[in-house]
């Protein structure tokens, strides 16, 4: 088949990917005029590994992996350690080491593998039309183009999603999950965090972490519960100074590392609650598109690589059609996905202190853990992965 995929992200060209190993031939469309992943990093817990391994990139994957082999909580105000302890159990129950990368590394990476000469940028779609037999998307500039299927990894505020919903449908709506976040690269110092931990200072529903990627950089961000919709000037390190100036000595020595005109990105937390209809005819949604999530579990981009693992493996063993293998896709993903934009949700409203007695006996659950209860939260988003079918996950 041909296939039109619109949106290059990590969702996009992972499919992009997994649809050129079967033999079709795919065309990416984009409307971004030049590679500006948003965001600087992003967590691939051993899910998304799993796809990125299957998709025949397991290498170069690790190669751009961070170390990180413990979780470590500390106080915001007093630097106090609260706990401290390995994810090694991670690797072993999953049966694969997670790894923290740069976004921009990853998608330049998805982007070669795919092939750049497939990728189309400056091109913003404006229209679908099936007429059964072919779907045509039409572009901003006028031009068309004409395929068997078409994909839709366009993001948080599709078009693509917006056609398949039923006729008479409400629209989707975006809601807004109450912090903004402030992300970025540092270099890796011990005053922060040490160089193979991924650490995190809490206090007042705030958080301040970092997370080693390679190139012995640092992977940053700073939570900070406020209303949406307020001013900003890129990268004016004030708001950050506000917040955590009077935090503990290791989030101080953060702020002073941050180049804010090179490395400082600003993000207000959105998320979609989960809706069921992802396809339509010869047309299906994947990514953001179909699940935009919050940040608080760490798998919007693991959950982006396991749809195009659950579309690679639709078109690899269904025959009938391609509106059925769409819907036989959609099957594999609708709920799991729906469960993690939840799960998310929820543990996004017991660390900001949305309600602050949560957050409170949060904080007090930390002090001393052994990291057996993280641990099984964290194996618990990976474990139901359409990508562990194959081998299941080992008990502790």
């Amino acid at each position: 088949m041909k296939v039109i995929v619109v949106g290059a992200g990590v969702g996009g060209t992972s499919a992009g990917i997994a649809l050129q190993r079967l033999g079709h031939e795919v065309v990416i469309y984009d409307q971004m005029r030049e590679n500006r992943p948003v965001g600087a990093a992003l967590s691939l817990w051993s899910n998304g590994v799993k796809v990125l391994n299957w998709l025949g990139l397991g290498a170069e994957v690790a190669a751009l992996g961070g170390d990180m082999a413990d979780m470590v909580y500390l106080d915001g105000h007093t630097g106090e350690t609260m706990c401290d302890f390995s994810l090694a159990p991670v690797t072993t129950q999953t049966g694969q080491k997670p790894y923290p990368v740069a976004r921009a590394d990853l998608q330049a990476l998805l982007m070669e593998r795919f092939g750049l000469d497939g990728i189309h940028l400056g091109k913003k779609l404006t229209g679908i039309a099936d007429d059964g037999t072919r779907v045509t998307a039409t572009f901003a500039d006028g031009t068309t183009d004409t395929a068997d299927m078409l994909i839709g990894a366009d993001g948080a505020r599709s078009i693509v999603r917006d056609y398949v919903q039923p006729e008479g449908a409400p629209p989707i709506a975006r809601e807004y999950s109450g912090y903004t976040n402030f992300n970025g690269l540092v270099p890796v110092s011990e005053t922060i965090g040490r160089a193979t931990a991924w650490t995190t200072y809490v206090a007042e529903g705030k958080r301040a972490a970092v997370m080693p990627i390679a190139g012995d950089r640092f992977y940053f961000w700073f939570d900070i519960p406020q209303p949406s919709g307020l001013a900003y000037d890129r990268g004016d390190l004030a708001p950050l100074r506000e917040a955590f100036g009077d935090w503990a000595p290791g989030v101080q020595e953060l702020l002073a590392a941050i180049d804010p005109a090179a490395s400082l990105n600003r993000v207000e937390i959105w998320d979609i609650t989960p809706f069921d209809t992802w396809t339509k005819g010869r047309v299906a949604i994947l990514g953001d598109a179909a699940h935009n999530t919050s940040p608080d579990i760490g798998q919007g981009a693991c959950s982006a690589l396991e749809d195009a693992f659950a579309l690679g493996i639709a078109f690899a063993t269904n025959t009938l059609s391609v509106a059925d293998s769409l819907r036989r896709y959609a099957a594999m993903r609708v709920e799991r996905a729906g469960e993690l934009v939840l799960r998310a949700r929820k543990r996004g409203w017991e660390t900001h202190a949305f309600d602050p007695a949560v957050t409170d006996a949060w904080y007090e659950s930390l002090r001393g853990t052994d990291g057996a209860g993280i641990i099984r939260g964290i194996v618990g988003n990976i474990e139901d992965s359409p990508v562990n079918l194959g081998g299941g996950l080992l008990a502790d």
